[in-house]
């Protein structure tokens, strides 16, 4: 259709007696009954949604003859519409709060451009080479009200937004949705990149001296009447709504001082220039009064903005009078100066003028740089969350859980300062009964939660208490706490009986046994037992906590020393070191076992043995939680003493199993293959189970880059770890006269038990030792006969590929075996492809699709920098491949398989076409049709789409197959560019739908 007969057709339908469904927006062609609507509509939000319906009908495109997408035409119809949405616009005054509130930012970005064209701003031209004075009063007020928009829209899209809650999934519902959301994205990254000429354009719009005008409905009407006339020479360039220059100043400034303060977070300079114009901007309302239209500022806001600006950019004059609260606190912690924030909160514990939910903001800023190392802060966070506390209880609020733990353990310095809060926060004269019954149940509630009876008298003592409770309370209170603590017998008047009261015996020792428990100090540990000792006995004092645990094989060497206080003292220092070793406090363990080993090495050499063991054990520990954490080598000096345990051949010795555990694991660690292959003494690898296979698993790794035929020792290997996981079968007879065969689950052929080798297994962090033992389990678990999916893993090759008695093999205790060593290695190395490639294979062999498609993905990506480059063919083999393939398959993800048909090395036509058939996808469909980039395949569909009258798929496929790149003409360096850019666009969506 041509635009002349459009045009036709526009006029012959734009005039019904009523306002059919169809054409209805026809109906409000005529001015007056646009205008009449608009009357009718105000105040009511619904002109708003009139400009979008008039741009929606304007900006449709049209479809020709030959059914093709043709942009929306020129025509009478579709200005007048564009005409109409503006003329909207000019009723609601141009006010930017209500068109932003109700139109999203495509629509608006679409009503200013039109705004720019009927006030004839040149097109293309960039409007910070304009100048504002010298353009027509009409043309000025666009630009500004264009860039105003921009800059408010970068701010307004800085804040986080609440996502709404969704409804019910509807397919075009939430194209849309996208379409928008990503027009809105494309506006935004446009808008930010000229940012800094919209921030230029109004501040130069500061500098004009004359009042603007902006378009009404009326001089809107004479520009269409006028389309030829040059703005400036008719009235419609001159006339309008009249914006005086103090109102346009106001306007522009406070939206400056947005975009400045926006800008603030990473520029700190921004703040001044935000502060310099919203203070303006206050001058400005002063100025302008009551008596503006036009000038809309949320004065709220504006204060806000003025009091962050104020905290965060203090003005030259640091006068201490001047600054508000929010600065002088601010201006404190910023300065270090803790001590005056003290002192602020507790004069504003009189005033109650900072909000509570600064000072907590102030406390937990405090406390997380305490938490990050800075331990001088500690006293202050007690400080300030006592200050809190006070407030809090003064308005009748709850005690916080956080002065609970700061007050844990409390002292004398925390008593006094925490008295001293409440008497200054409090004028007892002029407070009322309320605050003072506040502040006495507090006072009466810490007095209870106190066990010290000093700090009890402390409080007691104090003039506020005596001030706020009367006798009757004091009285109480004591009963109170006489109950609670039956031995003490507590005086009402302060007095000095508190030091005088007789202590039992039993008292002073139940004190010592409680200061024995909690000290980790030996010099103190030992003093305690002497004094206890010296009192009775008749006790046994390593008994008193049950927490005290000393390995069996130690217990009986000292519990057989014959002296009391040497028995008590080496079990409790040994105990304690343990404990602290196993908490990972290697600092007072190292004190503990040091004070221990001085002790047992005056008279039992056999002791003192045991405690090099565990010192030996210990800077094992300190140096992989430590440095070793880094990669640093440990020192040549504790592989030498590793090395003289492992060679240890003293007789009656204790020994704990976990040390030569922990030894060997250690060698295999550091890379000593050299010494446990060939310098380990022969009578090691009989009598210690854990140096054979170090031993073993050493030489693997060593021989592992020759020929398969030298790989002796990786069959040595095998056949130890086979026995281990063997069961052994025995016979039983039952009560019916019939032998059953029963299996041990824990063999007793092999070196050691199953579980002991799972647990030497995860003191290893080598990468090869750990993927040579995954290898050998993954072998061991694919080797039975109903397997029916294989478990891949690198250096499988050098295994055997049977074994003579499967029978005897426990193959459910291998699987779980193998699961629990690839999460043990995940957990070591997370991005190590291989690994998680077999924790997908088991995954995909157990049936659970989605989950191995996950690890199937992260493999790729963690070798691929999340698929920026194509993933190593040695990772996604053929085999992973179809297994992605069955896996998509299996979920319904049919688009998926076809594309994923394509990754093969040889395309797998007959899969993909067959999948393509499925009608029953559960997966985006034509969505992905951008990321095929075989021709064939995308024929094909183009062929299934035609026959199944789906025309919408089929224009997709056309317009996929349509692509340049992937004409067969070009080069093949072009047509594998193509494929390489939509395989990784097509993994990293499935990772963002899998991860």
């Amino acid at each position: 259709m041509s635009a002349e007969a459009a045009d036709r057709e526009a006029a012959t339908c734009s005039r019904p007696c009523t306002p059919p469904q169809t054409c209805w927006f026809e109906f409000l062609l005529e001015e007056s009954l646009l205008e009449k609507h608009l009357r009718k509509a105000c105040p009511d939000p619904a002109p708003v949604q009139l400009i979008v319906q008039f741009l929606e009908q304007a900006s449709k495109p049209s479809v020709n003859e030959q059914n093709q997408v043709q942009p929306p035409p020129d025509n009478k119809r579709n200005r007048v519409l564009k005409l109409l949405a503006l003329k909207v616009a000019a009723h609601l005054k141009w006010d930017l709060d209500i068109l932003e509130k109700s139109l999203s930012v495509p629509v608006l970005n679409m009503l200013l451009n039109e705004l720019l064209c009927v006030s004839k701003v040149p097109p293309g031209t960039k409007h910070v080479d304009m100048d504002l004075a010298a353009l027509p009063p009409t043309t000025a007020m666009a630009i500004l009200l264009y860039n105003r928009w921009a800059i408010r829209t970068i701010v307004q899209s800085s804040f986080p937004v609440k996502q709404a809650k969704p409804g019910p999934p509807q397919l075009n519902v939430m194209n849309q949705m996208q379409q928008e959301k990503e027009l809105t994205e494309n506006i935004l990254k446009v808008l930010k990149e000229q940012a800094a000429d919209s921030i230029l354009v109004l501040e130069a719009a500061l500098k004009l001296n004359k009042d603007l005008y902006v378009h009404t409905m009326r001089t809107l009407d004479l520009l269409a009447m006028e389309p030829g006339m040059v703005n400036g020479e008719t009235e419609s360039s001159t006339a309008g709504l009249k914006i005086r220059t103090e109102e346009m100043q106001c306007q522009v400034c406070y939206d400056l001082g947005a975009a400045y303060f926006q800008q603030g977070s990473t520029n700190s300079a921004a703040y001044e220039n935000a502060r310099e114009k919203f203070f303006r901007t206050k001058e400005l309302i002063a100025e302008i009064g009551s008596l503006s239209l036009h000038c809309t500022i949320d004065e709220k806001r504006l204060a806000g903005y003025c009091q962050a600006c104020d905290v965060l950019v203090p003005s030259s004059d640091n006068n201490s009078q001047q600054l508000t609260p929010y600065s002088q606190v601010h201006i404190c912690l910023r300065s270090g100066s803790y001590q005056e924030v003290v002192q602020r909160f507790i004069e504003d514990n009189l005033t109650f003028t900072l909000p509570v939910q600064f000072r907590q903001s102030v406390l937990r800023e405090l406390l997380q740089k305490a938490q990050q190392g800075n331990e001088a802060l500690d006293e202050f966070c007690f400080k300030v969350c006592a200050c809190n506390t006070v407030r809090d209880i003064l308005e009748g609020r709850a005690i916080s859980v956080q002065f609970n733990q700061l007050f844990l353990r409390p002292n004398k310095e925390k008593i006094d300062f925490l008295l001293e809060v409440c008497s200054r926060s409090i004028s007892v004269e002029k407070a009322s009964d309320s605050l003072k019954g506040n502040m006495a149940a507090f006072l009466k509630n810490v007095c209870l939660g106190l066990e010290d009876l000093q700090y009890v008298f402390m409080i007691s003592s104090h003039e506020l208490f005596m001030t706020l409770l009367k006798d009757e309370e004091r009285k109480l209170l004591v009963d109170q706490m006489r109950r609670r603590s039956p031995r003490v017998n507590l005086c009402i008047k302060p007095v000095t009986s508190f030091y005088d009261i007789p202590a039992s015996a039993s008292v002073n020792i139940g004190q010592l046994e409680h200061q024995l428990i909690l000290s980790v100090d030996p010099w103190r540990i030992r003093q305690i037992l002497i004094e206890l000792h010296g009192m009775t006995s008749e006790r046994q004092f390593w008994t008193v906590s049950s927490k005290w645990e000393v390995p069996s094989v130690y217990g009986n060497v000292i519990l057989g020393i014959k002296d009391n206080l040497t028995r008590d003292l080496v079990y409790i220092l040994m105990a304690k070191g343990l404990h602290c070793s196993a908490v990972k406090d290697f600092a007072h363990a190292k004190q503990l076992f040091a004070a221990c080993l001085e002790l047992v090495t005056e008279f039992s050499p056999k002791l003192r043995q045991v405690m090099l063991n565990e010192m030996l054990l210990l800077d094992i520990h300190t140096h992989e939680a430590g440095m070793g954490q880094s990669g640093e080598r440990p020192p040549s000096d504790l592989i030498s003493r590793v090395r003289g345990y492992l060679e240890m051949r003293l007789p009656d010795i204790p020994l704990r199993q976990v040390v030569a555990e922990e030894c060997v694991a250690f060698m295999l660690n550091w890379r000593e293959n050299e010494y446990l292959t060939l310098q380990v003494p022969a009578f090691l690898l009989q009598s210690n189970p854990y140096v054979k296979l170090g031993q073993l698993l050493a030489a693997t790794c060593k021989e592992l880059p020759g020929p398969k035929e030298s790989r002796r020792t990786a069959k040595d290997l095998w056949e130890v770890v086979v026995q281990i996981c063997s069961v052994s079968n025995q016979h039983k007879r039952g009560s019916d006269g019939r032998i059953s065969l029963i299996k041990q689950r824990e063999s007793t052929l092999g070196i050691m038990y199953r579980s002991e080798l799972l647990s030497f297994i995860k003191k290893l962090r080598e990468p090869l030792v750990l993927t040579i033992i995954l290898s050998l389990f993954v072998k061991l678990h694919n080797v039975r006969e109903d397997i029916v999916n294989d478990i891949t893993a690198e250096h499988i090759s050098i295994w055997p590929s049977s074994i003579p008695n499967l029978q005897s093999v426990d193959f459910e205790a291998v699987a779980i075996t193998v699961k629990e060593l690839v999460r043990y290695t995940l957990t070591i190395n997370p991005n190590n492809h291989a690994w998680l490639i077999i924790q997908a294979d088991i995954y995909f062999a157990t049936n659970q699709h989605s989950a191995a498609l996950h690890y199937y993905l992260q493999a790729g990506a963690v070798c691929s920098d999340f698929f920026n480059k194509a993933v190593p063919p040695d990772v996604y083999t053929d085999q992973v491949i179809k297994r992605m393939i069955k896996c998509c398959s299996l979920l319904n993800c049919h688009t998926q398989v076809a594309i994923l048909c394509q990754f093969l090395r040889e395309i797998d036509y007959k899969t993909a076409f067959k999948s393509l058939q499925e009608q029953n996808s559960h997966d985006a469909m034509d969505s992905y049709y951008d990321y095929i980039w075989d021709v064939t395949i995308l024929e094909y569909l183009t062929y299934l789409h035609h026959k199944r009258g789906e025309t919408d798929k089929r224009q997709i496929a056309i317009k996929a197959i349509g692509q340049t790149e992937l004409n067969a003409s070009n080069p093949e360096e072009v047509l594998q560019l193509a494929a390489q850019r939509r395989k990784k666009k097509f993994l990293q969506a499935m990772a963002k739908l899998y991860f």
